[in-house]
C-alpha cells in the first residue's frame, strides 16, 4: 500500500519538503521520547557544538538504526517506504540522529543544506531524504526548524564553518530568503517533516521553558553509495519492519533502546574539511 499520494510526491518534488501530520501515535512517540531521555548512554554520546553565537547545540548520532525503538521508527515501513516513493528507488539508512534542544539553553542551527555538508563524504548526487520526527511539540517560541520552500532548486550552496557548524553561504541564502517563502515547522509530538537534502533550513535558539527534541532519520539512495569512506556507512541493506514493532520493541524495557552511538567529535571529517584543516 502506497505511503503517499500523486499530489502529495507532486507537493515534495516543489516544495522541498512534505509534513505528515500525525505519523507516529501519542503512545509510540511518548515511549521514544521516555526512551531516549532516561538513555543514559545516548546523554553520555552527545555531542556540543557551538552555535556561532555563544549558545551550544547538542545531539546524539548512530549510523547503524539498531533493534531497539530507535530502529524500529527508522526501519518502519511508514518511514522507510514513503522515502522511497518519494526518491524513486531502494534507500539504505545513512545515519540518525537526536537533536537535543533543551530548555533555555538550546543554541541555533545556522542556514544550512544537508548535501552542502554530506557532499565531502563522497556522494555525487543530492539523492537523500531526511525524516525529521517531532519527539516535543516544535513552536517558534522553542526553536522550531524553518525551511525556505523551493530552496532544493537552487543546487548545491557552498558551505563554510559558522562556529563549529557548516553553514550555507549568507549572500546566497539572503537572497533566496527574498524571493523564496521562510516555512515555520511548528509540529505536534508525532508530527514529521520530509524533506530534501538541498533544502535550506535552519532554526532559532530555544529561549523557552519548553524543550524541542526531535529524531531525525536520514536515508541515501542505493544508486548513491559513496566513492569514498566517510563516518557514515556505505550502502548496507536495510531491513524494514511492520509498522506495529514500534510499539512492540518500545514497550519491551530490556531492549528498546539498543542501538551503537558514534563519537562525533572524533569521526566526522566533514566539517574539517570545510574549514580547510583536513582533505
Amino acid at each position: 500500500m502506497a505511503v503517499f499520494t500523486s499530489d502529495q510526491i507532486a507537493d515534495f518534488n516543489r516544495d522541498g519538503y512534505l509534513f505528515v501530520r500525525g505519523l507516529f501515535t501519542e503512545e509510540e512517540i511518548g515511549l521514544l521520547g521516555e526512551t531516549a531521555r532516561n538513555d543514559h548512554a545516548m546523554d553520555q554520546a552527545s555531542s556540543t557544538m557551538d552555535d556561532g553565537a555563544g549558545n551550544d547545540v547538542r545531539l546524539s548520532l548512530w549510523n547503524h538504526p539498531g533493534e531497539g525503538v530507535y530502529g524500529m521508527v527508522a526501519r518502519c515501513r511508514r518511514v522507510v517506504d514513503g522515502v522511497e516513493e518519494i526518491l524513486g528507488e531502494e534507500v539504505y539508512h545513512y545515519h540518525s540522529k537526536m537533536i537535543l534542544k533543551d530548555a533555555k539553553v538550546g543554541g541555533a542551527w545556522a542556514w544550512h543544506q544537508d548535501y552542502g555538508y554530506w557532499y565531502q563524504n563522497g556522494l555525487l548526487f543530492p539523492d537523500l531524504v531526511s525524516v525529521m520526527i517531532a519527539v516535543d511539540p516544535a513552536t517558534r517560541e522553542n526553536g522550531c526548524l524553518q525551511v525556505l520552500r523551493g530552496s532544493h532548486r537552487m543546487g548545491r550552496v557552498n558551505h563554510i564553518l559558522s562556529g563549529e557548524q557548516a553553514g550555507a553561504d549568507m549572500e546566497q541564502v539572503d537572497e533566496a530568503c527574498k524571493r523564496l517563502e521562510t516555512i515555520q515547522c511548528e509540529m505536534a509530538a508525532g508530527d514529521a517533516l520530509f524533506f530534501h537534502s538541498n533544502t535550506l533550513h535552519c532554526s532559532a535558539a530555544n529561549n523557552s521553558d519548553h524543550s524541542r527534541w526531535a529524531l531525525i532519520c536520514c536515508y541515501n539512495t542505493r544508486s548513491n553509495d559513496p566513492y569514498k569512506e566517510s563516518h557514515h556507512p556505505g550502502y548496507t541493506p536495510l531491513e524494514k519492519v511492520e509498522d506495529e514493532m514500534v510499539l512492540k520493541v518500545g514497550r519491551d524495557d530490556a531492549q528498546r533502546s539498543s542501538v551503537e552511538f558514534a563519537n562525533l567529535m572524533e569521526e566526522d571529517k566533514s566539517a574539517k574539511s570545510l574549514s580547510g584543516t583536513e582533505a
